[in-house]
C-alpha cells in the first residue's frame, strides 16, 4: 500500500461537447478520504457555482488484483564462468525492472553463494508489482555477478525475461543462457558463460493494507509532544515552541503533515493527545504522560486542528521542563493497544520530540513489550541535536532488545525533521516530505501484526444503502 502524498484530489466536472465546456461543479479529497470511508465509497457535494445545486458525486475505490500477488521462485545455475584466481566463483544474482522510459530500476538481490560454478539459490518471494509492476510482458534484466569483498563484483552475464515467461514455471522455455557482451565481441567461439534455470515458481495472492481498511479496521492516532525545558521558552523566536502568528513551527508542521493524512483512516477523527516533560499547574507536578486537553477523563482531541489548538493552550499553561521520558506515553499506548487485538483497531503514537531519551533502558522494554501488540511508534526529531538513540529505536538494521528480548516487530519509524526542510522555505512540500517518509512503514507494520495472529481482514464494509441520485456526467 502507498500513502499517496498529494494533498488533495480536485475534481472539476464539466459536459464537453464538440465546440464548448459547460462547468458543473467541483471539489476536493484525499484518496484517504475514499478508502477510509465505509465501503470505500464517499460521496460529496459539488460546488462552484454562486446560487446554485450542482449536485452529488459519488466515488468508489477498488484495489487491482495484481498488486496483491506475491511470486515465489527458485534458480539454480550451471557452469558459470570462474572469476576467483584461487577459487571458483561467489555468484549471486540481481533482478532489474524495466521502466516505462527504457532504464531499469533493482527489485531484488539474491543470496551469495559461495566457491561454486553450479549455485542453487534459496527460494525467495516478491511482489509481482515490484517485478513487473503489473504488466506481465514487461522486460525483466537478471544480472549474474560473482561477489568480492571490496564491493567491486565481477560481472559474469546477464539474461532477460518477463513475468509471463516465468509464470509457465519449470520448463524448456526457463533455462537462461547468460551471455557477457564483452566477451561475446572479443571471442568468435563464445558460447554463453553458464547457464541459468527456473526450478519453481508459484504466485499466492496475500492481504493488503487496503483489504484491512476496507473491513472495517480502523487506525487510532495519538499524539505525544515534547515539553521538556531543551526546546526554548516558547515565547522566545529561538524556541522550538515558539508561537510565530505568520507561520507553523516544527512541532505544528511534523503534527499537521502526518495527522492530516492518517485522520483518514479514523472515522472518529478523535485523537489522544499527550505532553511529556512538564511542570503542571497548580503544583508544579512533572509529567511525562499528560492530556493537552487537560481533561484526564477524555484527552480526546476533535481533528488535527483540535490537536493543535490544545498543544498551543498548553505552551500557555505549563512549565517546560524535563527529563525526556518515552516509556510512560509508550505504555499508556500499548495498554489501550493491549484491550483490542482481533484485528478490528490499530494505534499509531507520533512521538515529537528535539532531545536525546533520559530513559532509553526503560524505553527498550516498552518498544519490545508493545512490537506484540496492534501498534507502530513513530518519532520525528526537531531541532538540531543528536538523535542517536532514535536510530537505535528504529529497528531497521537491529531489532530492539530489552533484557535478551528482542522485539517479536520493528514497529519504531524515526525521521530528523531538518533532512525535510525546504531550501526555498515551502512549508508545504516540507510537510509532505515528512509525511511520506514517517508513514511509509506503517501499511506493512499494520500488516505484520494481522500475519502474525493469522488475522484475516473482515469483509468489505457496505456501501450505503439508500444512495442519493448520481450526477450524470
Amino acid at each position: 500500500m502507498v500513502w499517496v502524498m498529494e494533498r488533495y484530489t480536485f475534481l472539476t466536472v464539466s459536459r464537453h461537447d464538440l465546440f464548448f465546456k459547460d462547468f458543473l461543479g467541483q471539489m476536493f479529497c484525499t484518496l484517504g478520504e475514499i478508502i477510509g470511508s465505509t465501503g470505500s465509497r464517499l460521496e460529496r457535494i459539488l460546488s462552484g457555482i454562486p446560487g446554485k445545486k450542482c449536485g452529488t458525486i459519488i466515488f468508489t475505490a477498488e484495489e487491482l488484483s495484481n498488486c496483491r500477488d506475491i511470486a515465489t521462485m527458485q534458480l539454480c545455475a550451471n557452469k558459470l564462468d570462474k572469476k576467483d584466481f584461487f577459487g571458483k566463483s561467489d555468484p549471486f544474482l540481481v533482478f532489474y525492472r524495466s521502466n516505462e522510459d527504457g532504464t531499469f530500476t533493482i527489485c531484488h538481490k539474491t543470496e551469495v553463494i559461495k566457491n561454486t560454478l553450479n549455485p542453487v539459490w534459496q527460494p525467495f518471494t516478491i511482489p509481482v508489482r515490484a517485478l513487473c509492476n503489473g504488466d506481465y510482458d514487461r522486460t525483466v534484466k537478471v544480472d549474474v555477478y560473482d561477489w568480492d569483498r571490496d564491493g567491486s563484483h565481477d560481472f559474469i552475464g546477464e539474461f532477460t525475461t518477463s513475468y509471463r515467461e516465468l509464470s509457465r514455471g519449470q520448463s524448456q522455455f526457463n533455462v537462461y543462457e547468460v551471455s557477457n557482451p564483452k566477451k561475446k565481441g572479443k571471442k568468435k567461439k563464445y558460447v554463453n558463460s553458464g547457464t541459468v534455470t527456473l526450478l519453481s515458481f508459484k504466485v499466492e495472492s496475500e492481504y493488503t493494507f487496503v483489504d484491512f481498511i476496507r473491513g472495517g479496521t480502523q487506525l487510532n492516532f495519538t499524539v505525544a509532544i515534547d515539553f521538556t525545558a531543551s526546546n526554548g521558552n516558547p515565547s522566545q523566536p529561538t524556541s522550538l515552541h515558539y508561537m510565530n502568528p505568520y507561520q507553523m513551527n516544527a512541532y505544528a508542521m511534523a503534527l499537521k503533515a502526518v495527522g492530516e493524512i492518517i485522520q483518514d483512516y479514523d472515522s472518529d477523527k478523535l485523537f489522544p493527545a499527550y505532553g511529556f516533560g512538564a511542570k503542571l499547574p497548580p503544583d508544579g507536578k512533572i509529567s511525562h504522560a499528560f492530556p493537552l486537553n487537560s481533561d484526564g477523563e477524555n484527552p480526546n482531541c476533535v481533528g488535527i486542528e483540535g490537536v493543535l489548538e490544545a498543544y498551543f493552550q498548553s505552551l500557555r499553561n505549563v512549565q517546560l521542563y524535563g527529563p525526556t521520558n518515552f516509556a510512560p506515553v509508550i505504555s499508556q499506548v500499548a495498554r489501550s493497544a493491549a484491550d483490542i487485538t482481533d484485528g478490528s483497531q490499530y494505534f499509531v503514537l507520533l512521538m515529537i520530540t528535539d532531545g536525546v531519551i533520559s530513559d532509553m533502558v526503560q524505553t527498550k522494554e516498552a518498544v519490545v513489550n508493545a512490537s506484540a501488540l496492534p501498534m507502530s511508534i513513530i518519532i520525528v526529531g526537531v531541532g538540531p541535536a543528536e538523535f542517536d538513540a532514535m536510530e537505535e529505536l528504529d529497528g531497521d538494521e537491529v531489532r530492539v532488545s530489552s533484557r535478551g528480548r528482542f522485539a517479536e516487530r520493528d514497529i519504531v519509524q524515526f525521521v530528523p525533521f531538518r533532512d525535510y526542510i525546504d531550501r526555498s522555505g515551502n512549508q508545504v512540500l516540507s510537510m509532505a516530505r515528512l509525511a511520506k517518509d514517517v508513514l511509509a512503514e506503517i501499511p506493512e507494520q499494520l500488516l505484520s501484526f494481522m500475519k502474525s495472529r493469522g488475522i484475516e481482514p473482515r469483509p468489505a464494509l457496505p456501501a450505503s444503502s439508500n444512495p442519493p441520485a448520481h450526477m450524470h456526467i
